[in-house]
């Protein structure tokens, strides 16, 4: 397969954290020229410094980034600080006040599909387009460069940004601009469920005597195997270490969103119901720092948070 070629402006990217600082990366290593913006000027700057990244500058603002580039990639907590980014907040101004006519602003965020239409249809005034692509596979994927990459919007468009993406993983076109988003609510509900499927199930195992380890292999060369039984069990349940990096408040977030797609639609999902409470109770007992993993020591009865 042969890989897209760069886009010849700069990219603008906004939104510098665990997973936002590792795909730039993988920007700059592909040869784009990336101008990078952070609420949180000192991880931007550092960012700029690194050696190896020598086609990575520092803007000092939304501005700045929207008049460098004409593909600006937001990867940020929700739909909320994506539109206050894009659109201004009534305190200073939005990347839509400095960009040209004909930019387009791609929201790899996980963003609410329904407020992603909306942002798109306010920003045809401004002649920007918007894609959504929104990534799976956590941090370790974004430092390899092997995101699943959920992209929705008008095919000129993703085309256009297809180099971009490339650098970052791979590129699942899932159709009309939302689809993207919606696509990865629903991905993050299934893989929660899997998630508090294996803790209660290695929690009972556990108390039975069961060793977890030979348990969760039984499970892999079996029907019940997961994402959760294959890439967390050994890594992060077992042994109580909770550091894959991608933080429970956001699982919650995601599948809190799932569950209003279901519901705005008018559609009845028991099960959905049911994790986003789940989560939603373990967020309470393990705080909001807590990593997604965690929902083992919830599991298994010793969830109290300090």
């Amino acid at each position: 397969m042969t890989t897209p070629a760069t886009v010849s402006a700069p990219i603008g990217f906004v939104g510098l954290g665990n997973m936002g600082v590792p795909m730039v990366r993988c920007l700059a290593k592909a040869g784009h020229d990336v101008v990078v913006y952070d609420v949180r000027s000192g991880v931007a700057a550092a960012l700029a410094a690194e050696k190896s990244l020598g086609t990575v500058r520092s803007a000092k603002s939304l501005g700045e980034v929207g008049k460098a580039a004409a593909i600006v990639i937001t990867m940020l907590p929700d739909s909320k600080i994506v539109r206050a980014v894009v659109l201004g907040d009534g305190t200073r101004p939005g990347l839509a006040d400095t960009m040209a006519a004909g930019g387009v602003i791609v929201d790899m965020s996980s963003s609410y599909p329904l407020d992603t239409r909306a942002l798109a249809a306010e920003l045809q005034a401004h002649k920007i387009a918007v894609i959504d692509a929104p990534v799976s596979g956590g941090v370790g994927k974004a430092v390899t460069g092997t995101l699943a990459i959920m992209a929705g919007g008008e095919a000129a468009q993703l085309d256009r940004v297809a180099p971009c993406l490339a650098a970052m993983g791979q590129v699942h076109r899932t159709g009309p601009l939302g689809s993207g988003h919606a696509i990865k609510a629903l991905n993050n509900y299934v893989s929660a469920a899997g998630l508090i499927a294996t803790c209660e199930a290695l929690a009972i195992a556990e108390k039975f005597g069961l060793d977890a380890t030979t348990v969760t292999r039984v499970i892999n060369a079996s029907t019940g195997r997961n994402n959760s039984t294959e890439n967390k069990a050994e890594r992060y349940l077992i042994p109580r270490s909770f550091t894959s990096g991608f933080a429970l408040a956001l699982m919650e977030k995601d599948v809190g969103m799932a569950r209003s797609l279901a519901a705005d639609l008018g559609l009845p999902a028991a099960e959905l119901e049911f994790v986003s409470a789940y989560l939603a109770r373990a967020l309470s007992e393990l705080g909001r720092d807590a990593d997604h993993t965690a929902v083992m020591a919830l599991a298994a009865g010793d969830a109290k948070s300090d």
